[in-house]
């Protein structure tokens, strides 16, 4: 007789196998800010994140800065899905809650999935340094057409925040079940 527990532990490993070897080691990264104020000169915040993703291993694919436009932060996300080069999208700016701010709608247009607890560990972290001041963040996480999207505010400490102490160890090689790496093969599946 056959231990089933032997099998399906057999099963998993062959799968975790299979997966490992589809999970590009370096992935490609896209950074948008979205911004009414900065230029490339000025933009700290998408300095500091393209730093970071490059020292983690990762490649910056591309870069842009956007004004706050629903029509124009949408379409450029689009584009970027469309591109099997990128794997993560990370913008930088528009998740306040002014008139002006923008960016939660424009991803919350293209997203498939929302991740709900990337903004509530996010605004947790927040509410550490920061206090109350973190309950007006609309930073948000989710996946579309098998890449992974975040919305990050726009300082460069928010920046810090969300890389150093979340998205780093969501795409860290190696960092075990909580991996959203490990998945990117796997989104799309039906």
């Amino acid at each position: 007789m056959i231990d089933s527990r032997a099998q399906d532990t057999a099963t998993t490993q062959a799968d975790d196998t299979a997966q490992a070897a589809a999970t590009p080691a370096s992935l490609g990264f896209a950074v948008l800010t979205v911004s009414d104020t900065r230029d490339p000169d000025t933009d700290s915040s998408g300095v500091a994140l393209l730093e970071r993703i490059r020292a983690a291993g990762h490649h910056d694919v591309t870069r842009a800065l956007l004004r706050d436009d629903v029509l124009a932060i949408a379409a450029q996300l689009r584009e970027w899905i469309a591109d099997p080069r990128i794997h993560v999208i990370v913008s930088t700016g528009g998740t306040g809650i002014t008139g002006r701010d923008v960016t939660p709608e424009a991803f919350r247009s293209v997203l498939e999935k929302e991740l709900p607890g990337f903004g509530e560990i996010f605004r947790a972290l927040s509410f550490r340094k920061i206090g109350l001041a973190a309950a007006q963040s609309r930073a948000l996480g989710g996946v579309a057409g098998g890449t992974y999207l975040f919305a990050l505010p726009g300082s460069p400490g928010a920046v810090r925040d969300a890389w150093d102490d979340i998205l780093s160890h969501l795409f860290a090689p190696g960092s075990g079940k909580c991996n959203l790496a490990d998945l990117i093969p796997r989104l799309q599946e039906k």
